[in-house]
């Protein structure tokens, strides 16, 4: 397969923000509700319980354990555990205002439920089961009801790895200043091609970590030309793209960051590994005022079988961006180019502090459009990467728009200087518009074929 990408000039245009009627019509009924439970004490186990009544046993806990527990449990990303009753009821309040106003689960996309596979918003039911609860005064219920709590492999969202590749050595990480992005070698020594069914990124110290990028790639090998990084027409003086201050790292394969990990491939899909690899990890490092050392690690589950297809991954993105002082909704766009029959599974919109909102849309060959996804309130501190429910059948020539706005505002209260001009950077207070994409061919040999059939326009 070969892309084409065109990075566009930065343009401003208005954007309709969505209307948040549906979070202030839960807030409300959150604070009615709570508003009741004030002068209500607490119901425990031994307590008389209306059957009308939910119970964190009963009613609360299967749907924590769906929806939440995969982050707030012991070792996981979120500051607090969930899975038990002593664990939850500290927080029962504030779980029903993030519920409420459905801040909890993280969900940033506005499309229709069903659209993506990995959508973590709650039912209405749900919602409201969890509200009834709070109100009640977050009773515990009849022990004897609670579900068997999750399992999970120590320290591992996908199981038990097959193997386990780490950082020879730890990295310091200092107490204060900036740290340029780090990138540290680590060999695979497969003697054979491995084809992955799941991987996951694990940073030996989160608390210093921002993101992890893992590539791979064979020494020597030249770059592999299904990987999206040709932009045209760029100053003699731009910044480097992603990966470019490695001298191209390789493939992607994995990624940690606020919000996103662990890849799991569908039956019948895994991604090559090819023998003799070298990974390179790509680390963003934010210093927390306390010297940390670092070393991080990558886990892979190995597919049990060779697959029918193979998963790629590439990106796309807009390094020339220029984003104004002050401008609070300033827009920048870049476009892919498929020149093979494709499918894609899975789009990853990144931006930093500035980042307001995202919009895709695919262009098929005949000119007709569709909106792809939409992310009307973009949240770098939660990023996520969206698997699509069923693979989007991209026809050759069909072409994929990305849409970025930013407020460089001060009505941007994480916007860290709205007297500057904005350009493409990696450290938070510079900019990105960055879109990962996972995907297949539909035909497989042309993934064959030579790194000559870029086309750089």
């Amino acid at each position: 397969m070969s892309v084409s990408v065109q990075a566009a000039a930065t343009r401003n245009s208005p954007m309709r923000l969505l209307a948040r009627a549906a979070g202030l019509a839960g807030l409300a009924l959150f604070l009615a509700a709570t508003g009741q439970a004030q002068n209500s004490a607490p119901v425990g186990e031994s307590q008389g319980v209306s059957a009308a009544t939910p119970t964190f046993s009963k009613d609360v806990a299967p749907i924590l354990y769906k929806n939440c527990v995969s982050c707030h449990r012991p070792g996981s990303v979120a500051p607090m555990s969930l899975i038990s009753y002593e664990q939850a009821r500290p927080w029962a309040k504030a779980i029903g205002e993030k519920v409420a106003l459905g801040v909890m689960p993280p969900w940033h996309s506005v499309d229709p439920r069903g659209t993506y596979s990995n959508d973590r918003r709650l039912t209405q039911e749900e919602k409201d089961t969890i509200l009834r609860w709070v109100s009640a005064g977050a009773p515990k219920g009849n022990a004897s009801d609670l579900p068997p709590s999750p399992v999970f492999a120590e320290g591992w969202q996908i199981g038990k790895p097959d193997v386990v590749l780490t950082m020879s050595e730890p990295f310091q990480v200092p107490a204060s200043g900036t740290i340029a992005y780090q990138y540290f070698k680590v060999p695979t020594n497969f003697t054979e091609d491995k084809w992955v069914q799941s991987i996951e990124v694990r940073p030996g110290a989160r608390s210093v970590v921002h993101h992890i990028l893992v590539f791979s790639k064979i020494p020597g090998e030249g770059r592999r030309h299904d990987i999206i990084t040709v932009v045209p027409d760029l100053p003699p003086n731009r910044p480097p793209a992603p990966g470019e201050a490695d001298k191209d790292p390789g493939v992607l394969i994995a990624t940690t960051a606020p919000g996103t990990n662990a890849m799991t491939f569908q039956p019948g899909t895994a991604m090559l590994i090819k023998a003799g690899s070298v990974l390179t990890f790509q680390v963003h490092y934010t210093a927390n005022g306390t010297a940390t050392m670092d070393q991080s690690s990558v886990g892979i589950v190995f597919a049990k079988q060779p697959p029918a297809q193979e998963v790629r991954t590439g990106a796309f993105f807009n390094p020339t961006l220029v984003i104004p002082a002050g401008d609070g909704n300033a827009e920048v766009d870049c476009v892919m180019e498929f020149k093979e029959d494709a499918h894609l599974w899975a789009i990853f919109p990144h931006t930093h502090l500035r980042g307001k909102s995202w919009a895709y849309r695919v262009i098929y060959p005949d000119g007709t459009s569709k909106a792809l996804l939409t992310v009307p309130k973009y949240d770098f501190n939660w990023q996520t990467y969206y698997i699509l429910a069923e693979p989007l059948a991209l026809p050759k020539g069909t072409k994929l728009e990305a849409i970025a706005h930013y407020d460089n505002s001060t009505n941007n209260a994480s916007n860290p200087d709205p007297t500057k001009i904005v350009h493409w950077g990696d450290q938070t207070w510079q900019e990105m518009q960055y879109t990962g994409v996972t995907y297949t061919l539909d035909d497989q040999s042309a993934g064959q074929k030579s790194a000559s059939a870029i086309d750089p326009k």
